[in-house]
């Protein structure tokens, strides 16, 4: 699990990154770059059936329109923030990871298992039946059987369980 954590962590910090120096890049302004890439469209377009001297008129307002709305110079500047955004988000990340796996079990969802598997049974079961039919492991049946018969929500009746 901790090689999953540590990829996921990488994965949404370097793509955190990535996408606010993105954003740093162009300002953060959106319609700059749709109307760029509608121009690049436009100039695929016209390779395909305009004149030579078209192509380069087009070719150079692409350009031209590239560098109104890219500032690369202040996304360079910028970049330790990016970084910065990045490593947050992979820790946060990584945290949300850390806080799951050291968290206790949670004793209500293996109760509800054992309710589930009873009520389908007709209100009998066994521990055989409980493993078969359920992720628990056999210490975890026996675990939770034991605190809902302690509780007074399970009977016993030899090797057989029942609701009361």
């Amino acid at each position: 699990m901790n090689v999953i954590k540590t990829a996921l962590s990488l994965i949404a910090g370097l793509s955190a990154a990535l996408i606010a120096y993105s954003a740093f890049f162009v300002r953060g302004d959106l319609g700059g770059v749709m109307a760029y890439l509608r121009a690049r469209g436009a100039l695929r377009r016209l390779r395909e059936s305009g004149t030579p001297e078209q192509v380069a008129q087009g070719q150079a307002q692409l350009q031209a329109l590239g560098q109104q709305v890219g500032d690369p110079a202040l996304a360079a500047q910028l970049i330790p923030l990016a970084l910065t955004v990045g490593l947050l988000v992979g820790a946060l990340v990584w945290w949300a990871f850390s806080r799951r796996q050291s968290g206790t079990p949670r004793t209500d969802i293996q109760e509800r298992m054992v309710y589930r598997l009873a009520h389908r049974k007709g209100g009998r079961f066994t521990l055989d039946d409980l493993r078969a039919a359920s992720p628990l492991t056999d210490e975890q049946a026996r675990a939770v059987t034991a605190r809902l018969l302690d509780l007074g929500r399970l009977t016993r009746d030899g090797d057989t369980f029942r609701l009361p």
